[in-house]
């Protein structure tokens, strides 16, 4: 199904969305409603960088606390940017960032690059492979044992991925006054409804152990778009990785933000290359390679951000005015 338009950036956005759920796709509509209503919402994209952690050991602790130096060195981040950026002739693959991570002998080897406007674990992949040959030739006595150590992390909720990022990081902001919350949300008191989000989101995330798990359903709006424009559904699992936060303004509006700290998403290979995913893709402005590179793949993750966030503001509210039961059965 479709949801919207829901104004992004100022921008109207129409939201694809592919699920079995019919009440999703209707109760995103609402929040787009409304947010729109309201303004529109901001979206900021921050890119962090896709990754790739191989593991390698070396003799002894001395060893490896010595080539976790040097990997963190100026010296030792040209001499793996080399190797590394030379597996993509076209340019699109940038080493960013080289983070070593110590458990007794073995090495964690985080890199970090940007990759344009793929998602780019396959150019990761590639790119630290040619990494870890080359600084075998510098280190005859390291020894590789995987080249996913799981420190990437691909596919997990994992610490390192909420606090470092991985991809990129969204925020969405949008601000709706009591009188677009009554008429549209049916939500008669700002302050209740944020009272109840922060009971929920905060509170109860926090006594279950979430990670990354602050939110409503964000999980549910992301693994939607992803199906719908292309993207690997099995990292729904880290991208939907969220923390929705309300509050009151001093006049009685709703302040709401959305924050997905690790979204991969590309709109060029993978899956994005089929017909009625490209389709999608084009609905968004967001198809193939952007200019300058990365930009479309900037505005795919600005689009899941608003629809992240209409999707939370709906089902808030209907938890907050007891209509959640009514509008599943």
């Amino acid at each position: 199904g479709l949801a919207g338009p829901i104004l992004v950036n100022g921008t109207a956005r129409r939201i694809p969305l592919a699920t079995t759920e019919g009440a999703l796709v209707a109760s995103i509509n609402r929040g787009c409603v409304a947010i729109t209503r309201g303004g529109g919402c901001r979206a900021v994209c921050r890119v962090k960088g896709m990754t790739r952690a191989p593991v390698v050991s070396m003799p002894d602790v001395v060893q490896s606390a010595a080539l976790a130096d040097w990997l963190e060195s100026a010296e030792g981040f040209a001499f793996l940017a080399e190797a590394f950026n030379s597996t993509s002739p076209g340019g699109f693959l940038k080493l960013k960032k080289v983070t070593p991570v110590l458990a007794g002998p073995d090495v964690h080897i985080r890199f970090g690059a940007l990759t344009g406007d793929a998602m780019g674990m396959n150019m990761l992949t590639k790119a630290a492979h040619a990494a870890i040959e080359a600084l075998r030739s510098r280190y005859p006595a390291m020894c590789v044992g995987s080249l996913s150590g799981n420190c990437c992390s691909d596919k997990k909720a994992t610490a390192m991925n909420w606090i470092e990022g991985r991809g990129r990081e969204v925020i969405c902001e949008a601000t709706l006054p009591p009188t677009v919350m009554a008429e549209v949300l049916k939500v008669p008191s700002v302050g209740a409804l944020v009272a109840m989000a922060t009971q929920k989101n905060l509170v109860g995330s926090a006594l279950a152990g979430a990670l990354g798990g602050n939110n409503a359903h964000a999980a549910n709006i992301v693994a939607a778009v992803f199906l719908a424009t292309g993207q690997d559904p099995a990292q729904v699992v880290e991208s939907a990785g969220c923390i929705t936060l309300l509050d009151t303004t001093p006049d009685g509006s709703l302040h709401m933000t959305v924050t997905l700290k690790s979204l991969e998403v590309g709109t060029v290979g993978g899956g994005t290359q089929l017909p009625a995913q490209r389709a999608l893709l084009g609905m968004l402005d967001a198809a193939g390679a952007g200019t300058p590179p990365g930009s479309h793949a900037d505005r795919l993750a600005e689009c899941i951000g608003a629809a992240v966030m209409a999707g939370e503001l709906s089902l808030l509210s209907a938890l907050a005015t007891d209509d959640l039961l009514k509008a599943h059965v």
